[in-house]
């Protein structure tokens, strides 16, 4: 994973990971100071054109390119990774953070999300958030949600206060230099995902003690692409990996590192429930 340098490198200040209740607390990049979690943020939030708190009706239209066709773009780095079309709700209480996030909302409702580990940087690839909801609180808290658009690279840093701007070039995928094989196609690899993703919820289910019931359509219609984003956006409480997976510039590639992710996960499964049909629990006494 390449990583940003070290200009948010801080000892002490902490983030809060919230993607889940569970989730353990990061070292964080100097100043950052948010808690993010998925799904619905608290509150009532409104729509981005029309939120809480003053902003424009409608959004200024997007910066142009400069003439080496990378765009400017504020940045957030946050100890999670958002993939294209996936969700995420934020609550923003750190200043600069706020500043940022009054810009956002009177341009164009965009800013990059990229990871940012223990270790103090940041990744240079990141997915760009889009606002669709938001709240301002009365202390210029913000609660939103924004949705992943498309994937970037920092080409450079453009200035570091009051928060981070890069100047990025835009990512896809690229089409494979050879032939695929039998079978390690983008579309036969997708149905691979699906399938071993239906075998590993249903042995979850199984071990969690949930009544099995058949599992509904995964893909959705979505084509490779972006089936193979969906696909990294379960793979939470692994971000490194779903960071590994939103760089890859391949779709067959990032769809067959799934695969080998999700057989090791069913074997594991597989095996436990073994383990547990072989000594099943004894029911309680007295």
């Amino acid at each position: 994973m390449a990583l940003l340098p070290q200009i948010l490198h801080s000892p002490h200040p902490a983030l809060a990971a919230a993607a889940s209740p569970s989730r353990a607390f990061c070292r964080a990049p100097r100043h950052i100071h948010v808690s993010a979690s998925r799904g619905r943020g608290r509150g009532r939030l409104a729509t981005a054109a029309g939120a809480s708190g003053p902003g424009p009706s409608s959004p200024e239209p997007s910066p142009p390119e400069s003439d080496d066709g990378l765009v400017e773009l504020p940045l957030f780095p946050l100890p999670l990774v958002l993939f294209p079309d996936a969700t995420h709700a934020l609550h923003i209480f750190e200043y600069r953070y706020r500043i940022m996030m009054h810009t956002v909302l009177q341009t164009d409702l965009r800013f990059g999300i990229v990871f940012a580990g223990n270790s103090g940087s940041a990744a240079e690839v990141g997915c760009v958030g889009e606002v669709v909801k938001h709240e301002r609180l009365a202390d210029d808290r913000f609660f939103l949600i924004c949705k992943g658009q498309q994937r970037f690279r920092v080409a450079r840093i453009v200035r570091t206060k009051p928060y981070l701007v890069a100047a990025v070039q835009w990512l896809e995928d690229r089409p494979p230099a050879e032939p695929p094989a039998p079978g390690e196609d983008a579309e036969a690899l997708a149905a691979d995902v699906e399938a071993l993703m239906r075998d590993v919820i249903r042995i979850a289910n199984r071990l969690n003690g949930k009544p099995e019931k058949e599992v509904g359509d995964l893909r959705r219609g979505l084509f490779p692409t972006p089936f193979s984003f969906y696909v990294g956006n379960t793979f939470e409480g692994a971000p490194r990996e779903q960071q590994a997976l939103l760089e890859l510039e391949d779709t067959a590639a990032r769809l067959r590192r799934e695969r080998d992710t999700l057989r090791n996960t069913l074997n594991y499964l597989t095996a436990a429930s073994a383990v547990k049909d072989a000594f099943p629990s004894s029911p309680s006494s007295g």
